[in-house]
């Protein structure tokens, strides 16, 4: 019965998780802040957003639990497994005409953010199964790193070519993987826990990629006269939210 229960509640954590992402990104597609020429500024945010979130909060994370060497290099095995996924969708891009008006790197951000999200449900899973109180803080310090990722994808997709409609549900089932990370936490955790710090180093080594090989870059690409400030500062504050979340939130996750 108390495994039920605790089932139970690591599911529905974080489901609740994925959900509280879905409700803002919903909140702000409504008011219609996202549009042709906002999107640029959110595409910088994003850059700082993942370029943070990969050096201040999952790879420290994964070295904790992890061999230095190991973690950095499955880290760069994510910038390499970014490069070679990216190359093949660009093949497959030219090739197939129903593909021309999405960039490849919509899989990129989908695959990093879901690797991301299935490792937290599995952090979220481990504290549940210690201590309910615990596993509530890690909802609240998941939720709060989710929050500005999610925001973060969200805009890269639209900048990517993804109708708000169809961004707004790929998001939501990339988000969906927390519930599995979890269920797959609950079952099978001290089996998985050892291959843990790899998987996030993947998932940062993708990040890392993103934000250098095709954010960064795309900046550069649309940089005009005049806009240099109303690009660097977004760029500025995605990085200062999430060390400032990553400071606050780090003992909770």
């Amino acid at each position: 019965m108390q495994m039920n229960s605790t089932l139970i509640q690591i599911v529905t954590a974080n489901f609740i998780v994925s959900l509280v992402s879905l409700v803002g990104l919903f909140y702000f597609y409504q008011k219609k802040i996202f549009t042709e020429k906002t999107t640029h500024y959110f595409v910088s945010f994003a850059a700082g957003v993942m370029l943070s979130t990969a050096f201040v909060s999952i790879l420290p994370e994964a070295l904790e639990e992890g061999d230095i060497h190991e973690v950095l290099y499955f880290a760069l095995g994510g910038m390499i497994f970014g490069f070679f996924l990216e190359r093949f969708l660009l093949w497959h891009h030219h090739h197939h005409d129903d593909t021309h008006n999405i960039k490849p790197t919509v899989v990129l951000v989908l695959i990093g953010d879901a690797i991301h999200n299935f490792v937290d449900g599995i952090a979220i899973a481990a504290t549940f199964i210690v201590n309910p109180a615990l596993g509530i803080s890690t909802v609240i310090a998941v939720a709060a790193h989710e929050i500005p990722q999610e925001f973060a994808d969200f805009s890269i997709l639209l900048h990517c070519g993804l109708k708000k409609n169809k961004a707004l549900l790929y998001n939501f089932v990339s988000a969906l993987t927390a519930v599995i990370g979890g269920i797959v936490g609950f079952y099978f955790l001290q089996r998985f826990e050892v291959y843990a710090p790899h998987v996030i180093a993947i998932s940062a080594g993708i990040f890392i990629y993103i934000s250098t090989a095709d954010l960064i870059p795309e900046l550069h690409k649309n940089h005009k006269k005049g806009e240099l400030v109303a690009q660097v500062l977004p760029f500025i504050l995605g990085i200062f939210l999430m060390v400032i979340l990553s400071q606050v939130l780090g003992h909770q996750h």
